[in-house]
């Protein structure tokens, strides 16, 4: 990612003045750790986010059978906005580059539902629109004084905290159902499930079935790349075509990932102040090291993701 416009025109000054120190201290904070969600490529994705939304998402296609989650995707009719329902700061349309999600928050009604899949007074729940599973949401808190925090700081409050919990918890539910929506007909632990719900004579308790609510997780980044808070829930798998980046893995899959269980954090934690990644990458289902060769470790994630749904 290019430095801002003032230092990039001071920086060959200053190399000229201090030599290798400024190029040192430059490699130092671009190896700092941090989950960098702006694509490269994607910039005109990126650089603003505009009231209402354009960008489509498959993520959760439509489901041939009526479920929680689908009934929430289903199209309603568009109510026009008023002065009585439309949020008093959605005067502002336009939100640049690491503020793109605040939109979401000022005015979710002004999305699509393939975008925002539903919000209430102190929460939008969006799909990530660079996903790095095959289920990938975002829960944004809405309250100002809040968001514009890292979690570090805002889970500090620990009602605030309490409601982030709540609402984790049935977005949680929510994905594991869309993972056996999804995935359920190719999984062995399944099958019974199924042949019970397509049975003539379906009994009146169903068998449990796989538990998919192991299969998602949730929590924070150490350094997020957006300005407003976000919670990531999603599926364990780490497969998409956005995940292209070690760190993009690495932010998922090492302690940078913070889950809501483990704040408030101690004020000595390291974690409040999170310095590098760790030099290798590790498959999350197997335990295989593949160093930092992203291709291979994307090539291998493909194959145990087949495993992983027959599970």
């Amino acid at each position: 990612m290019l430095l801002p416009s003032p230092v990039r025109i001071l920086a060959p000054q200053l190399n000229s003045l201090h030599g290798v120190r400024v190029s040192r201290s430059i490699a130092m904070a671009a190896k700092r750790a941090s989950a960098d969600d702006f694509e490269e490529g994607h910039e005109d994705h990126v650089s603003s986010t505009a009231l209402p939304g354009k960008q489509p998402t498959e993520q959760f296609p439509e489901s041939q059978k009526p479920n929680a989650f689908t009934e929430l995707m289903r199209a309603k009719p568009k109510i026009q906005p008023t002065k009585e329902n439309r949020d008093e700061p959605s005067k502002r349309t336009t939100f640049f580059g690491r503020d793109g999600l605040a939109a979401y928050t000022v005015d979710p009604a002004s999305f699509p539902q393939s975008r925002v899949i539903y919000y209430n007074d102190k929460f939008t729940v969006i799909n990530d629109l660079y996903p790095k599973a095959s289920v990938h949401v975002l829960i944004l808190p809405r309250e100002p004084a809040k968001n514009v925090q890292r979690g570090q700081e805002a889970f500090d409050d620990p009602q605030f905290l309490e409601d982030c919990r709540q609402e984790e918890q049935k977005v949680r539910k929510m994905v594991a159902e869309e993972l056996r929506r999804r995935f359920g007909k190719h999984s062995s632990s399944e099958q019974a499930r199924i042949q019970a719900i397509e049975s003539d004579d379906p009994p009146a308790e169903l068998p449990p079935g796989r538990d998919w609510a192991k299969e998602v997780i949730s929590g924070t980044h150490a350094n997020p790349s957006m300005n407003h808070l976000h919670i990531h829930v999603l599926s364990r798998d780490m497969v998409s075509e956005p995940m292209k980046k070690s760190n993009h893995y690495l932010s998922f899959t090492t302690d940078f990932f913070i889950g809501l269980d483990q704040y408030p954090l101690p004020s000595d934690d390291h974690r409040r102040n999170y310095k590098h990644f760790p030099e290798d990458m590790y498959c999350w289902r197997c335990g295989k090291n593949f160093g930092r060769k992203m291709a291979k470790l994307k090539d291998h994630l493909a194959e145990e993701f087949e495993e992983w749904k027959k599970e």
